[in-house]
This record gives C-alpha cells, sequence and structure tokens, in this order.
C-alpha cells in the first residue's frame, strides 16, 4: 500500500484532485455523511462563529488575506 500511494503521490496535481473526487464520489451517501459529521463541540462552535458574523459582518476577512496571514505565521 505504501508504495502505491508513494506512485500516486507522484502523479501530477491535476490529476490527483481527480482521483481525490473520483474516490470520495465513490463512497455510498452514508459513510460521505458519517465523514463529515461534525462533533455537538463544532456545531457549537460553528453556530457561535456564524452568529459573531451576523452581528458584525464587516470584521470577515477575505480568504486571500487568510492565507497571507497563514503565510506569515500569525
Amino acid at each position: 500500500m505504501a508504495s502505491m500511494l508513494s506512485d500516486l503521490l507522484r502523479l501530477p496535481p491535476d490529476t490527483r484532485a481527480e482521483l481525490a473526487v473520483a474516490l470520495w464520489e465513490s463512497l455510498p451517501d452514508a459513510a460521505r455523511e458519517a465523514a463529515l459529521a461534525l462533533t455537538p463541540d463544532e456545531a457549537t462552535e460553528l453556530d457561535r462563529r456564524w452568529a459573531e458574523h451576523l452581528e458584525d459582518p464587516a470584521s470577515a476577512m477575505p480568504w486571500d488575506g487568510v492565507r497571507k496571514r497563514l503565510a506569515r505565521g500569525e
């Protein structure tokens, strides 16, 4: 398995992305839903963040800004 994975990781990025999508879509709906299920703590945190955003939408940061901050280690 490790050598197969190593071979797959050498594929071009677009081919790897295609393969990842094909693998994900090959799963039954129940398996995909289970993989994406939130814990109660995660759901609570998302609700808190959404409420915070609704209170002050201007506080949101565009994805580009988030990536730049992460790249700088902030």
